[in-house]
């Protein structure tokens, strides 16, 4: 005995969507992409956190060798290095928001960029203002 063919609902699953064809019993299974992270924005939040911790570096050098005079040249060398990575972090930072902006649902991660970008900008002005008091703690150091 055969019977006639009853239409059913398909039943969704977990993280996809199904949507009928009409006039058939068939229907078109979408399975939901999860977003995935910003490479630059996580690359941006980690060159701040370097450029940051590069910044105060340069503070305790120029604090401890200030008055001895050598503060000044190696914080420099340091200073330096925080520049590029406070620059890297902001170029990052902006490319990573750019990512996520253009991509819709797909790419996540601006408050990391913006994360990021913030942390380079204060680190390479750490980094610039803690050079210049060692600068102000050698001249004042060794004047008569």
């Amino acid at each position: 005995m055969t019977y006639p063919y009853q239409h059913q609902q398909p039943v969704p699953q977990q993280g996809m969507r199904i949507d009928l064809v009409q006039g058939t019993p068939f229907g078109v299974a979408y399975p939901l992409v999860q977003a995935t992270p910003s490479g630059p924005a996580i690359g941006s939040l980690v060159a701040g956190i370097a450029s940051v911790l590069v910044g105060l570096f340069v503070g305790c050098l120029g604090l401890l060798g200030g008055s001895e005079g050598w503060g000044p040249l190696a914080g420099g060398a340091f200073t330096v290095l925080a520049l590029f990575l406070g620059l890297g972090a902001i170029g990052l930072g902006v490319f990573g928001m750019r990512q996520v902006r253009r991509s819709g649902r797909l790419v996540t991660g601006r408050g990391t960029a913006i994360t990021g970008v913030v942390l380079g900008s204060t680190g390479a002005g750490i980094g610039v203002l803690s050079l210049l008091l060692a600068f102000v703690i050698a001249a004042t150091s060794t004047s008569p």
